[in-house]
């Protein structure tokens, strides 16, 4: 257990990891930085030997490590994830510097939401797709003529950044089980997008056009706003009367 109660609520999640080498060596960086929740998606190789030799003392964390097939279903249950990206991307996303992210990070974590902490494969990163399921992003400002870190190297800057984010935060009061409203998670708000894309589709809003972009603008809007559960029941009730009315004059249309 943590000495520090918001370090229980921060994840390292890695995606589509290579080298299982490289799982160790993060399993050993957040360690250091007494941190313990480490999520491995998709890994191509399981862990091997070389793995839990790289972690060097880190082998519990990295043993205890729970294995999901994808990103999506390894934030499903938090508030806030920070995607971790090295360069632009067509997915626009705030973005934050190190010591920015692992702020927002241990203060979303002191409220008591789940807060994730994503990073992609060596060689290509997250994809859109993954970054999509992120709030914000997280760009550490290497060389740009020599900028790309090794995974664990860069799950150790922000395990740091964390630490010190840690260290310095001051407790949280304890809130009335009912004076706040508790942010909607991932999973509730993927299951909002579903239905508002459905919708969309419904009342012919695209007209002919792809619907990507404006989901993208769509998601990123929401992602930004943070719903809250109580909002987001809203905003589906909204869209479950719209789909029916939809669905009316559709009929109607068919039978005059």
């Amino acid at each position: 257990m943590s000495q520090f109660p918001a370090a229980t609520r921060l994840r390292f999640v890695l995606v589509g990891t290579q080298h299982p080498g490289n799982m160790g060596a993060a399993a050993r960086a957040l360690k250091t930085m007494g941190l313990a929740r480490l999520v491995l998606v998709a890994p191509e190789k399981p862990l091997d030997e070389e793995a839990f030799r790289r972690s060097a003392g880190a082998e519990d964390v990295l043993g205890d490590a729970p294995v999901v097939a994808t990103l999506a279903e390894a934030v499903a249950d938090c508030r806030f994830v920070l995607g971790c990206t090295a360069r632009a991307r067509r997915v626009q996303l705030e973005e934050f510097l190190p010591a920015d992210a692992a702020a927002r990070a241990v203060a979303k974590a002191g409220e008591g939401a789940e807060v994730a902490l994503v990073f992609g494969r060596e060689r290509t990163g997250l994809t859109n797709e993954e970054l999509q399921l992120c709030h914000a992003a997280v760009h550490i400002p290497s060389d740009p003529e020599f900028s790309s870190l090794n995974l664990a190297a860069a799950v150790q800057v922000l395990a740091y950044e964390v630490r010190m984010q840690l260290l310095g935060a001051q407790p949280v009061a304890a809130t009335e089980p009912d004076s706040r409203e508790q942010a909607a998670s991932h999973d509730q708000m993927e299951s909002f997008f579903a239905q508002l894309g459905e919708t969309l589709d419904e009342i012919d809003f695209h007209k002919g056009r792809a619907p990507e972009s404006a989901m993208r603008k769509l998601r990123r809007l929401f992602l930004r706003s943070e719903p809250s559960e109580q909002e987001v029941r809203l905003l589906r009730g909204i869209l479950a009367d719209t789909q029916r009315m939809a669905r009316l004059a559709q009929n109607n249309g068919k039978d005059s």
